[in-house]
């Protein structure tokens, strides 16, 4: 397994470990399309994203990657208010988890969870939904080639 995939999986364990505790706990998944129902606990989706920066390390050859995960996450609820208190509690959730280890166990040299952005999600015949995304950056070394 590359060590592009086993940072972005330490991840999406991570958040599933971390994340069961609440009750309801949210539905955490990764690379997956966005569920017709929103579990009552919410939705947390870990999208593999995207590489923003590769530095070669010569002598010998490294690669210092720089690479951007997602993680969007959506939740349901009867009012605005009911919403935005899960959304803030999950965000919070979310950010504690990755920052009470940053190497993901081991998997990375060090992972920053970034600023989220808002969004209302209307689904055809269902309740509204809030939802919001992070970047999260993960940084790692690797040998040889980024793709390693």
């Amino acid at each position: 397994m590359s060590t592009r995939e086993t940072a972005i999986d330490a991840l999406h364990s991570r958040l599933v470990t971390l994340l069961a505790v609440r009750n309801p706990a949210p539905l955490v998944l990764r690379g997956e399309t966005i569920p017709q129902r929103i579990p009552a606990g919410g939705l947390v989706l870990v999208r593999d994203g995207e590489t923003v920066e590769e530095t070669p390390i010569l002598s010998p050859l490294a690669w210092q990657i720089e690479h951007r995960a997602e993680v969007e996450i959506t939740v349901a609820g009867a009012t605005p208010a009911a919403r935005n208190t899960l959304l803030d509690a999950l965000l919070v959730d979310v950010a504690a988890a990755i920052t009470a280890n940053r190497t993901l166990g081991g998997a990375v040299e060090w992972a920053q969870p970034g600023s989220a952005a808002f969004e209302d999600v209307e689904f055809e015949g269902a309740a509204a939904a809030r939802a919001a995304a992070i970047s999260v950056t993960l940084w790692f070394t690797v040998a040889g080639s980024p793709l390693a």
